[in-house]
């Protein structure tokens, strides 16, 4: 069962003298207890998708539900059945981390004791109990990120919608954030995630929908997205750039190899796994080809990014995200 639908999504922003079309007929549909991975560069119309689906804007045209209920006609019950975290912590900063909690709970509807007592237990739980009864201003940007979160979680929601929940973290918080989602999902969470991050949709997505100029242009597992832009390579820097041709000659008779004179770099196909690597390395050798550097990769989700749109995802300026 579907806990996330949408079909033809249209929004257009309108000024006296422009019209930006954020959406563009974005179909999307995310199935009970799974991640769907929304991925895209600022300015690409995750937020505002995010924002239809949570009731915060209305479409130009087309329709959504979301836990059954229809956006439009019924989202008073859509807001009861979500939780939204969104790219800026919508926390009180002049609050301690237990107070905002309670305060989100009886937003919700808790009674105060029920708001009081699942406050503990998310404190916990996002290992904020030592400094549960400090303002909120003296909290890292981290623990702001996992309390803001830890608000979205408060009524227990069937839908979690994250929107871009790891923006501004450094690499250690980023992981650490990554490690409560996955909680999450472990517990039954249905969850749409937008990030700009290509890590970040291949680490925690069971499914990415690859959104550019407000059209979803490609969707399916990590694998999947990868494998349209082919299988495995092998790179090669060559340590005298005179030696490119010959090198990629020797490795590709066929020409296929692919040359940057600048990098010095050669990729060639790769089928044969570690193995094909091993002869390249002899082969070179024995040619007196002396090499800086040689690498199996796979592709990455930047590599689809770029294959689909022509530029890579993080190409345009933060800040930008459904600015118009």
């Amino acid at each position: 069962m579907a806990a996330v639908e949408a079909v033809g999504l249209v929004k257009i922003y309108r000024s006296r003298k422009t019209e930006v079309r954020a959406l563009d007929g974005v179909d999307l549909e995310v199935q009970e207890g799974t991640v769907l991975g929304l991925l895209g560069p600022n300015g690409a119309g995750k937020t505002t998708t995010v924002r239809i689906l949570a009731t915060l804007l209305k479409p130009n045209s087309g329709s959504a539900r979301v836990a059954g209920f229809d956006v439009l006609r019924e989202a008073q019950s859509v807001r009861k059945a979500i939780g939204l975290s969104g790219q800026y912590a919508a926390i009180d900063e002049n609050l301690t981390g237990r107070e905002n909690l309670w305060m989100f709970g009886r937003l919700y509807h808790l009674s105060s004791p029920e708001a009081r007592t699942r406050a503990g237990e998310l404190l916990e739980r996002f290992q904020l109990e030592d400094a549960a009864d400090r303002v909120a201003k003296t909290y890292s940007g981290g623990m702001r990120r996992r309390l803001d979160l830890a608000a979205a979680l408060i009524g227990r929601p069937r839908v979690l919608f994250l929107d871009e929940p790891t923006t501004g973290l450094d690499p250690r918080g980023r992981m650490g954030m990554w490690d409560v989602i996955r909680t999450q999902v472990r517990e039954g969470a249905t969850l749409l995630l937008t990030t700009q991050y290509l890590e970040e949709a291949d680490e925690l997505a069971n499914e990415i929908a690859v959104v550019d100029k407000g059209k979803i242009i490609a969707r399916g597992t990590a694998d999947e997205l990868k494998s349209q832009v082919g299988g495995e390579r092998i790179e090669v820097v060559t340590h005298d750039a005179a030696d490119l041709p010959r090198a990629a000659q020797l490795l590709a008779p066929d020409g296929s190899a692919s040359t940057e004179e600048h990098t010095r770099r050669i990729t060639i196909a790769a089928d044969g796994g570690a193995a094909q690597l091993m002869d390249v390395v002899q082969r070179l050798g024995d040619a007196g080809i002396k090499i800086d550097d040689v690498a199996l990769r796979r592709p990455t989700l930047d590599d689809v990014f770029l294959a689909l749109t022509g530029h890579i995802a993080e190409e345009l300026p933060a800040g930008e995200e459904e600015a118009a």
